[in-house]
């Protein structure tokens, strides 16, 4: 979801009631591209962040602190100099663009009263943060040469203005009389592509999937363009976008998160009904969404950055020994004709002196059929030399097949221990969480411990849930902690679930001596299919039972049990109505 024109008016409403009137009391730059003013008003205190980061711009309050470098940049000095105490006299945002202003009022050297203003421009990779006297930029956080842009220079002492580089229109102009709803027709009809890519290309402030939405609300098929739409059909999305803006103007906003089986996939500052399918979590302000949003997603990108070197490894052995496997497997297949040399050697030792001298062949009943074959023979040599010569060929096909036996049961092992791994990296959240993955991979040998032979501390634990019916629920987030919740943890009588066939966590439910709900079966195996390698597919086979009946051979891999007596069940694995203990 792009941070659009709508989201930068629900926080700039958010912004104008809790810091209009107030005082910056420190200014902090603790990234390159990030400031984090912290101000006082009414009372209170508040953190804004803003950030130009190009991957990742945004703006919101917080009441997280970051940690600044002992020298700070000379964006952040220059701020300080000039804003250092500056009230706030308000917060505006241009129309529908993705801009916002805050206007300052502060003491100079002479100790007169002076303006300035702080715009915050988020626009992706061009994102910026300009500190700007009138229409005269003083500096800014990021410095925009004309090599770089020809459109617009962002250095000190240039004129500062928002560039025109898309012609697009204001929509806030339907609203004051400046256009009308023929305007709006013409506008669309006059561009040759998807009525809901027209709309976001047309004005300004709305995102591709705010496009899609007004399209949904309006009943239209916003695939298909606004030329072969019916007058009718404009008309009525015209109604929707109409309605729309008043509800922008009027502040009336509810910001939320669409989340799909408890992972954020889109956020909005109106609600989103193009996904109804789909949990959508409301909060009391902007700042909260794009904190919560953009964490969760933050913290799954670092997570896969960090786990990058391990994937690597992981992935690597894996295919090595994919193609191990696949190798021993067709020579197992070129053993089966083992059997027919054994049976051709015990006929030529039967019927072998009915051969002609230089036969090419003999024809002989199998007495194991009842049938005649055919045995092909050596013209050089004599009926029991032939025999030997068939004997000699079972006999190595028998030694190939019984070593490969063991050496496939072996690599095929090796594969499920490594793609056990990766589901464990798939489920990890945070870096502690690859700690004892790692640890894993260097006590099998895929990596090589560096400084000795000191084990790091592991701060991981285990995943809590509650069931609706009250029963404590854990989940092991790799192969070490599936071995300790099954065989430490766990008592005889608690109950065992796991993905059928796949690889996946333990998932344990303390039973305190009690009888478990059915209800309570159902959300242990839900938990059993989300961490499990089987979480996107519809329906899960889930095997269950006391722990007590769970087994680990001698010697097996972390994470490795049997067991012989267990129930099943196919389930979804939606756990988005579980509670999660933190």
């Amino acid at each position: 979801m792009a941070f659009d024109g709508i989201a930068i008016a629900s926080i700039t409403k958010e912004l104008n009631q809790h810091l209009t009137g107030g005082r910056i009391y420190k200014i902090a730059q603790p990234e390159s591209d990030e400031l984090l003013l912290t101000i006082k008003n009414n009372g209170g205190q508040y953190r804004l962040l803003l950030s130009a980061d190009a991957s990742l711009p945004l703006v919101y309050l917080t009441d997280k602190n970051k940690q600044s470098p002992m020298t700070a940049p000379g964006f952040c000095m220059l701020l300080r100099k000039h804003l250092q105490n500056a009230r706030i006299l308000d917060i505006t945002q241009p129309g529908l663009e993705r801009i916002i202003r805050i206007r300052l009022e502060h003491l100079n050297e002479m100790g007169d009263i002076c303006q300035k203003t702080l715009v915050i421009e988020i626009m992706g990779k061009h994102s910026n943060i300009i500190f700007c006297s009138e229409n005269m930029i003083i500096d800014s956080i990021k410095h925009i040469s004309g090599l770089v842009s020809s459109v617009r220079e962002v250095l000190p002492g240039r004129e500062y203005f928002i560039p025109q580089t898309q012609d697009k229109q204001d929509p806030f102009a339907f609203l004051d009389g400046g256009r009308t709803a023929q305007d709006f027709t013409e506008k669309l009809r006059s561009m040759p592509m998807p009525l809901y890519k027209a709309l976001y290309c047309a004005y300004t402030g709305f995102s591709p999937v705010m496009a899609q939405e007004l399209c949904f609300r309006a009943g239209l098929d916003g695939d298909i363009p606004a030329a072969s739409q019916t007058p009718e059909a404009l008309a009525w999305l015209y109604d929707t976008f109409l309605a729309v803006l008043k509800q922008i103007a009027a502040g009336d906003f509810r910001p939320n998160i669409i989340y799909e089986k408890k992972s954020p996939v889109e956020f909005a500052a109106l609600p989103l009904t193009i996904y109804q399918d789909r949990e959508t979590v409301f909060f009391d302000s902007i700042s909260e969404v794009l904190e919560h949003y953009y964490e969760e997603k933050n913290t799954l990108t670092r997570i896969r950055q960090k786990s990058a070197d391990l994937r690597r490894i992981v992935q690597t052995a894996l295919e090595r020994n994919i193609k191990k496997y696949d190798l021993q497997r067709r020579q197992i297949k070129d053993t089966e004709k083992r059997e027919k040399y054994r049976i051709y050697g015990e006929l030529l030792n039967t019927y072998g002196y009915g051969a002609e001298p230089g036969a090419k062949s003999l024809e002989a009943l199998n007495y194991y059929t009842d049938e005649m074959i055919t045995i092909p023979l050596d013209d050089t040599l004599t009926p029991s030399e032939n025999a030997k010569k068939y004997f000699d060929k079972y006999g190595k096909l028998k030694r190939t097949f019984e070593a490969l036996s063991e050496l496939t049961v072996e690599v095929k092992s090796e594969i499920e221990h490594l793609e056990s791994i990766a589901a464990a990296l798939d489920i990890a959240l945070q870096e502690e969480d690859l700690v004892q993955i790692k640890e894993e991979l260097i006590e099998s040998g895929y990596i090589r411990r560096k400084g000795g032979n000191k084990k790091v501390k592991v701060t991981s634990r285990p995943f809590h849930y509650i069931s609706s019916d009250g029963f404590h629920m854990y989940v092991g987030k790799n192969n070490y902690q599936n071995d300790e919740l099954t065989f430490k943890f766990a008592s005889g009588s608690d109950w065992w679930f796991h993905a059928k066939g796949m690889p996946g966590s333990h998932v344990i439910v303390r039973t305190e001596g009690k009888e478990l709900p059915d209800r309570t079966f159902e959300e242990a195996a839900r938990l059993a299919a989300w961490y499990s390698k089987g979480r996107e597919q519809e329906k899960v086979e889930i095997d269950y039972l006391q722990k007590k009946n769970v087994k680990k051979p001698n010697g097996a891999k972390p994470g490795f049990v049997i067991y012989y007596t267990n129930f099943s069940m196919s389930i979804d694995s939606d756990i988005s109505g579980l509670e999660q203990v933190k």
